[in-house]
């Protein structure tokens, strides 16, 4: 046995001795001090093999009949079984009453029978209910597993798709490199490995410490002024307002900035790019800015946003409730915000 089954067995025993004790916890002695103790009438010969059929018939009904039968659809002879050890119980314990305390008993047959009658049936619906409420448990248990696994299974999928997404875009810069020559495609290419090295390393993880994530975006914008050079003009500003490393799901803020050096350059005049993240002890924000054409936009295919749907799906399935991200176009500006409750 393992130690949940352990578990289970001392608790059923314990509720049984418990339930067996209620004579002697909730009953006097109504026959005067120099009587025989009245609990004797609840412990004698007659009462054990009473509770004795009637703990048998509770995990007989619980773990053999429902299972077997009610389980896989076999109603009528289910519910014959059950009247049949019903009338059983009832009939055995009536008889062995009736024997060993017909002094105490003079009553018929059959009123012993009506009067062991019920607590049979009662001992049935108790035990009916138990199977119930563990089946209802076992399926919700089962139920969450299944989403859990399907939550990972989707989760590896979106991340599977955020490095390709991620990939195509810096080929492309180093394709743009090496079209004119460049002396920055080598330090390009060492920059791009150091990158790899993140997203083989440590994007696997299912936690990474925000200082890592906040060195990834740098080297991310490094690798994007090799190629842009005095082109673009960008601003990244980080500040942290506590001493506590959080830990958040990898690869978690790169397509808000890549998505902004995707659409702020190009035929954009003067681009700027911003990024803002403020890391404080139970919450992280951050906010990218960058200036974008739209008339250039608006001739964009549905594939450009690949990246920020992909990103507000991760935080619906890992954040629910825990996230606000919002995108606006302002002035000729695009600006994402992400305010991320770690707590």
């Amino acid at each position: 046995m393992n130690k949940k089954q352990i578990i289970t067995a001392i608790i059923h025993i314990l509720v049984w001795a418990l339930f067996l004790s209620i004579p002697i916890l909730f009953f006097s002695n109504p026959q005067g001090e120099h009587a025989p103790p009245f609990h004797k009438d609840f412990f004698g010969l007659t009462e054990i093999i009473s509770y004795l059929t009637f703990i048998g018939f509770f995990y007989l009904n619980a773990y053999v009949l429902i299972p077997v039968l009610l389980s896989k659809k076999k109603t009528i002879v289910y519910i014959a079984t059950v009247v049949v050890l019903i009338i059983l119980i009832a009939s055995v314990n009536a008889a062995v009453s009736d024997f060993y305390k017909p002094h105490l008993h003079p009553r018929t047959f059959m009123r012993l029978f009506g009067f062991k009658l019920f607590p049979c049936i009662f001992n049935f619906a108790i035990s009916t209910s138990y199977r119930i409420i563990i089946d209802n448990v076992e399926a919700a248990k089962t139920r969450k597993e299944k989403e859990n696994e399907n939550l990972k299974s989707e989760l590896s999928f979106l991340r599977s798709q955020v490095s390709p997404h991620f990939m195509f875009n810096v080929l492309n810069n180093m394709v743009a490199l090496a079209r004119k020559k460049s002396d920055r495609l080598e330090p390009a290419l060492i920059e791009l490995s150091n990158l790899m090295r993140y997203m083989l390393y440590e994007s696997g993880e299912e936690k990474v410490s925000v200082n890592k994530e906040i060195e990834y975006l740098k080297s991310y914008i490094d690798l994007q002024m090799l190629r842009f050079g005095d082109d673009v003009k960008v601003n990244f500003d980080a500040v942290r307002k506590t001493d506590t490393d959080n830990f958040i799901e990898p690869m978690l803020f790169i397509p808000l900035v890549e998505n902004a050096f995707k659409h702020g350059m190009g035929l954009v005049e003067n681009p700027e790019i911003n990024i803002q993240l403020i890391i404080n002890e139970e919450s992280i924000f951050i906010r990218v800015i960058n200036k974008f054409n739209s008339r250039e936009t608006s001739g964009k295919t549905g594939n450009s946003g690949i990246g920020l749907s992909n990103l507000e799906r991760r935080l619906n399935l890992l954040y629910p409730g825990k996230y606000e991200l919002k995108l606006s176009n302002e002035n000729n500006q695009f600006i994402a915000a992400l305010n991320l409750n770690l707590k």
